[in-house]
């Protein structure tokens, strides 16, 4: 797991120097495709109209992430002593999972990795959200809401605000051509929780939401609702690993495959 985006963008463009060398660029406010300059001018001569548009959109999108990191950076070192974020990262949620989202994107179209993770909070985290609709409440302190609907409501709206993040991923993948469609027609976002009950620890009904065509093999735009209490999450993950002709028996404490999906 890496929380800091300056050494996600390390890892995956670092250009083998020292650290004290992409310091010093970074330092000089230049970028690490500056080195590439010659090399990216003799390879447009060669393509199509099409893959130029792409190259120079992966172009654009790394300066454009170098900018922001740039920004966290110097936003670290003049942030208050007491400040919890190591230098580097964003010191606003929204910041900081938009960059990791860009990044993960930017993998993906690069195709640098066929998988990524993301894990939005930690399960006791009693972090806030100042963007969403409920900027006071804490995370793990509404899903212990008791019942009580202004807390079931905070809950409601912390969530919603956490869709909206996905909904900015997804719009990244809608909108990066990747052959005959998009990374979204090629791929599938899994996202969900570890709860069916948070208020009461119940692991019952787990609501999950799969997005992307995955090549044509899943069929959006469905609600699918399963017998209560019967089904558990390890038979999504067995289902899912099956669209990707991955054939297993069991996964976890699954009991078979989901239907219709």
């Amino acid at each position: 797991m890496e929380l800091n985006p300056q050494v996600v963008f390390e890892r995956m463009f670092g250009d083998g120097s020292t650290a004290e060398l992409r310091a010093s660029r970074r330092s000089r406010d230049r970028s690490i495709l500056d080195s590439l300059g010659d090399s990216l001018s003799r390879l447009r001569v060669k393509l199509s109209a099409s893959d130029k548009r792409r190259i120079d959109e992966y172009s654009n999108d790394i300066r454009e992430i170098e900018r922001r990191l740039q920004i966290a950076m110097q936003a670290s070192t003049v942030a208050p002593a007491d400040l919890t974020v190591p230098v580097g990262v964003p010191p606003t949620f929204d910041e900081h999972i938009k960059l990791q989202f860009d990044l993960l994107a930017l993998a993906f179209r690069g195709d640098m990795t066929r998988v990524g993770t993301m894990t939005f909070a930690r399960d006791l985290t009693g972090r806030t959200y100042p963007a969403s609709e409920a900027p006071t409440a804490g995370f793990h302190g509404t899903s212990h809401h008791g019942e009580d609907p202004r807390r079931i409501l905070d809950h409601a709206k912390i969530n919603q605000y956490h869709i909206k993040q996905l909904a900015y991923f997804i719009d990244k993948l809608a909108k990066a051509e990747d052959g005959d469609g998009t990374l979204l027609d090629h791929s599938l976002v899994l996202y969900g929780t570890n709860m069916g009950n948070s208020n009461q620890h119940l692991h019952h009904d787990v609501p999950h939401v799969l997005v992307g065509g995955l090549n044509g093999k899943l069929k959006g735009g469905r609600h699918l609702a399963y017998p209560s209490k019967t089904v558990p999450t390890g038979n999504l993950l067995l289902s899912i690993l099956d669209l990707y002709d991955i054939h297993q028996d069991s996964q976890g404490d699954s009991t078979g495959k989901l239907e219709n999906l």
